[in-house]
């Protein structure tokens, strides 16, 4: 069965389709017996997973140079670190964006570009609003580099309730601006790594969407 054909489904995030239908089972399931607790509770479970699963369209503006959020959330910092080394990189400016449960977890591409490489990094499940979540929580990093030569690398970053990341591409792949290339369930933080250069035009506490927020003017070159 072709679940993209269903309406309800539609705008929900393939990821997302398994855990919706079953809950409506189960809520239809639930009802028939009469348990009316147990009804109302995987119906209440099954509107916040459709919620959470949303895919909703995105438009990535066409200006050249430009960078969008590879997540929606609340930028929690904006701030210049060494590396990381797995991207080639010595130093980077880092943009932190925090996913609440509420937020769409689907994640775009900032720019449109080749990538080099994908590394997965297994590890704990601190709340992902923490400085040490970056060292120490499960992680998969993407390297890529834009067409005009510019490296950059963004980080899907677990959290204390997500247990799952999901990435689409590996290397050798081309991303346009705004593409899809992952998603992280229930409750997480994307990274983003920027050569110094680049004009950073978000501030800290601000919300963005991803594939649509102008987070900043990459370089003309490397």
């Amino acid at each position: 069965m072709d679940f993209k054909n269903l309406p309800l489904l539609d705008k929900i995030h393939p990821e997302g389709h398994r855990w919706v239908l079953g809950l409506a089972l189960a809520t239809l399931f639930f009802l028939f017996l009469g348990w009316g607790w147990l009804w109302k509770l995987s119906l209440l479970l099954g509107v916040f997973c459709g919620a959470f699963f949303r895919d909703p369209q995105r438009f990535p503006p066409f200006r050249e140079g430009t960078l969008v959020s590879p997540a929606d959330g609340r930028v929690l910092s904006v701030t210049r670190v060494d590396g990381p080394e797995l991207a080639g990189l010595e130093e980077s400016t880092k943009v932190s964006i925090f996913m609440s449960v509420f937020n769409v977890h689907v994640n775009r591409s900032p720019s449109a570009g080749r990538v080099l490489a994908v590394h997965y990094t297994p590890g704990k499940f601190f709340s992902a609003n923490l400085d040490k979540a970056a060292e120490e929580n499960e992680r998969n990093l993407v390297v890529m580099e834009d067409e005009r030569g510019n490296r950059l690398a963004f980080m899907q970053i677990a959290g204390l309730i997500a247990r799952r990341i999901v990435c689409f591409v590996g290397p050798d792949d081309h991303l346009e601006k705004g593409e899809r290339f992952g998603l992280i369930r229930f409750g997480s933080r994307v990274d983003l790594y920027l050569p110094l250069e680049t004009e950073i035009d978000i501030s800290v506490g601000q919300h963005v969407k991803a594939g649509e927020t102008i987070i900043g003017y990459l370089p003309n070159h490397a």
